[in-house]
């Protein structure tokens, strides 16, 4: 298993390490529940540093990026970041990624950790015949996320730029706690704000360290993969592996937001006859009549018993206090206010489709 730089860090504090994607990540340290209450309410810390990311430059790096990623790169400028996915050639999803801009003929990409193989041998082999160097910088990079609503007052102790000013989906070069070169994005996969920091391995420590003494009291705390799960969730926001794979169209998936046809890219023709002419099943919101909770793989059914879809992410939520769940069913049953059932534990339990996310964030 491999460890990010932060390891020691975890593991002083309590936390409970799992495998994940890899590497042993903390799930949690003080309860899943009260991690997640921080985030909503003042401010959390993450370790995300098993994200992967990719450096492409040169001439034809948004060439590359635009023949590769659904949205359309063309609208990005330097300091901007923008979400996408990476289309297969059957009309599925490789994977979800955030392309950043760093300046005119350079970017970064940054994929799921689970797919950094996967992902680098896509983006190298449709880099074949184009002037654009790609570098795999996964094992040099740190990444925090710093989210909750009290996480740009706390960085703001430690930093002369003005976060205030760096708008949703954007992001500046700039120092940190002391240490240099940090990349400072408004992103996040939270819901509640806040700001991701992009640092090298070896000053991991030190920005770690210097942000939970500027937030000690606004109460921050770390928090893990799990209340990370349960703040995705509550937003709608997909996570690969579960919500999406090479098999889930981006139509389906209610990703067509990200999916720009005014230019060509991988998949193109397959995901537009998607969009034109429908599709058979949907990603929807579900919220279930009881506290039973809905997991990953149990069956979607109807009045009669039928089997017509799949759960593919499910929890009870701490701040809503409902049991959530999303999974994909016939298209005819998407509709806000329309009732299926769920098979938990061979009983099958009403459940609502909603509109999503399932959580509203504060303005």
């Amino acid at each position: 298993m491999k460890k990010t730089s932060l390891y020691n860090i975890h593991t002083s504090l309590g936390a409970k390490m799992v495998p994940f994607a890899g590497y042993d990540m903390p799930v949690s340290y003080s309860g899943i529940t009260e991690e997640h209450n921080a985030v909503r309410n003042a401010a959390g810390v993450f370790d995300v540093s098993h994200m992967g990311e990719f450096m492409v430059e040169g001439p034809d790096a948004l060439a590359l990026i635009q023949k590769t990623t659904s949205n359309d790169a063309s609208k990005l400028f330097p300091g901007r970041v923008q979400y996408s996915t990476i289309p297969n050639e059957e009309g599925g999803i490789v994977d979800d990624l955030l392309v950043y801009q760093m300046s005119e003929e350079k970017f970064m990409l940054v994929v799921n950790a689970s797919n950094i193989e996967k992902d680098w041998n896509w983006f190298q082999h449709y880099a074949q015949g184009l002037n654009c160097r790609l570098d795999n910088v996964s094992d040099n990079m740190s990444l925090l996320a710093v989210q909750g609503p009290k996480a740009t007052e706390i960085l703001q102790k430690l930093t002369d730029i003005q976060l205030s000013e760096i708008e949703y989906y954007h992001f500046r070069m700039g120092t940190i706690g002391g240490v240099d070169e940090v990349i400072i994005s408004a992103t996040g996969y939270t819901g509640s704000g806040g700001f991701e920091l992009y640092i090298k391995n070896e000053d991991a420590e030190k920005v770690w360290n210097a942000v939970f003494e500027a937030g000690k009291a606004e109460g921050i705390k770390p928090a893990g993969l799990g209340c990370r799960d349960t703040l995705r969730l509550e937003m709608g926001f997909c996570l690969y592996g579960n919500d999406i794979n090479d098999t889930t169209s981006p139509i389906e998936a209610g990703l067509g937001w990200v999916t720009k046809f005014t230019k060509d890219f991988v998949g193109r023709e397959i995901i537009e006859g998607h969009k034109t002419n429908g599709v058979t099943r949907k990603l929807v919101g579900l919220e279930i009549s009881d506290r039973s909770i809905a997991r990953q793989h149990a069956e979607i059914v109807d009045a009669q018993g039928a089997v017509i879809g799949e759960i593919t992410s499910g929890t009870t939520t701490p701040t809503l206090q409902k049991s959530i769940a999303m999974g994909y069913v016939p298209t005819a049953l998407s509709k806000p206010g329309s009732e299926v059932m769920i098979r938990i534990r061979n009983k099958d339990v009403k459940a609502t489709v909603v509109k999503m996310p399932f959580y509203q964030p504060s303005k």
